[in-house]
């Protein structure tokens, strides 16, 4: 089944042990929850060989409990600097209550869970759900902290599409304009006649195998150029791309006319980050940290890991800590703005709930029936405002206007996808917990 770096149905969550690539050939490997005895995963002095985490497996169970807040240790990363007054998050418990814990609900699968369970089925490393103006729930598990930072993966892309946004608006880009004319390096690739819209909708014909389960598909080519593994054992190394640039180069066949189709590619979004590095010419990092993250008040500094030439994985490499997270989702809950500063754009936001939502495909409906997808964003339900930022292995934003919500879930679940519907039982739950607060 195809799976995509975002969110969706596709390879199993749960069940036997999943083989892996370690130094000393395939292994079996499961992953541990919260309730269970956690393993010493680098622990010692020296760590044991047997508890070192594998390059080509950091994002494998059980490794990728403790590598998903570790990412420093593992590739090269640039920083997100934060600055300036923190935005006030009132009212943030230690934990959430007691009394939430057992609060029950019903599954994706219909079965009642509470939401306790829920967080310890699904292999939860923190969550957090802001309403109406405060902090209901903070929780930290598997060792995580409110100084931890947490790779979010494909929730990446719409931190660069609401950078992207901020420059569209002061008429740096234009989503009509052809990407070429911002990149015209891409005249020689399949991007040739796209328009910058295509890319942020992810409706470019462009052909890019985003399927985890085929070793030929460009996804583990991507993997290597972005500098986040070594060439795997079928790869030939002097073959292999030596940045996603030199990817993205590479990629000049088109499957669809530009425009007809939506179709999940991780490299659009790396696409979207080198436009906007030309047009402004300042790193990703640089430009998240001075048109976001310090506007917005963050807490701490976030970080991209970056590939071999600096260009930050703008597709799925940034780190960051729950709560600065959880501001990122408040302003857009805000529609934008910090204490009465415009930071993005209202106009981009209201796109991202009411703009042109007409393509979806069938992988997109499996697990949202009447979703879409814009500017980076999922669309929950075309006929309302709530939108996701989702990335694999278990990270969400979800920030719903109509309720005044927002909430934060990163985890580590044990494969990329799950199909039991572990993102609508986190977003069930936070509606139940939504629910009793109000009363």
């Amino acid at each position: 089944p195809r799976g995509a770096r975002g969110a969706g149905p596709a390879a199993p969550g749960r069940g036997p042990p999943m083989p892996t690539l370690s130094p000393n050939g395939p292994t079996m490997t499961r992953s541990y929850r919260n309730s269970e005895a956690r393993p010493p995963i680098m622990q010692g002095a020296p760590v044991p060989p047997e508890w070192r985490v594998p390059a080509h497996d950091w994002d494998a169970p059980p490794w990728n409990r403790w590598s998903f807040q570790h990412m420093r240790e593992l590739v090269p990363t640039v920083p997100v600097a934060a600055g300036g007054v923190p935005w006030a998050m009132p009212g943030a418990p230690a934990h959430a209550p007691a009394e939430w814990d057992r609060i029950a609900f019903q599954t994706a699968r219909g079965q009642t869970t509470s939401w306790a369970r829920m967080l310890d089925d699904t292999y939860t490393d923190a969550t957090l759900i802001w309403q109406d103006g405060r902090i209901l729930v903070e929780t930290y598990c598997n060792g995580m902290t409110p100084e931890s930072d947490h790779i979010v993966f494909s929730v990446s892309k719409s931190v660069i599409g609401t950078l992207a946004g901020i420059l569209i608006a002061e008429g740096r880009m234009d989503p009509a304009a052809p990407v070429t004319d911002y990149l015209p390096e891409l005249a020689a690739t399949a991007w040739a006649g796209a328009r910058l819209g295509h890319v942020l909708d992810m409706t470019s014909g462009v052909r890019f195998d985003e399927t985890y389960g085929n070793r030929d598909a460009q996804i583990f080519l991507l993997d290597v150029a972005a500098n986040l593994k070594p060439p795997y054992p079928w790869m030939q190394p002097e073959t292999l791309p030596g940045s996603i640039w030199d990817l993205i180069l590479r990629l000049t066949e088109r499957e669809a006319p530009h425009g007809a189709r939506f179709d999940y590619r991780s490299i659009e979004t790396d696409v979207l980050g080198q436009v906007i590095e030309r047009v402004t010419g300042q790193r990703l990092a640089e430009l998240v940290s001075d048109r976001l993250w310090r506007p917005m008040g963050a807490e701490r500094d976030g970080y991209f890991t970056v590939d071999r030439a600096g260009f930050a994985m703008a597709d799925g490499g940034f780190n960051a800590g729950l709560r600065d997270l959880a501001r990122f989702g408040r302003l857009l809950l805000e529609d934008g703005r910090r204490d009465g500063r415009a930071i993005v754009p209202a106009e981009w936001i209201a796109d991202i709930r009411r703009g042109d939502h007409g393509l979806f495909n069938d992988y997109g409906r499996a697990f949202l029936p009447d979703g879409r997808y814009r500017n980076q964003f999922w669309i929950m339900d075309a006929a309302r405002p709530a939108h996701l930022s989702l990335g694999i292995f278990g990270q969400h934003i979800l920030v719903d206007p109509d309720s005044g919500t927002v909430a934060v879930k990163l985890s580590s679940w044990p494969d990329f996808l799950s199909p039991e519907g572990w993102l609508l039982d986190w977003i069930n739950g936070v509606r139940a917990v939504v629910a009793a607060h109000r009363g």
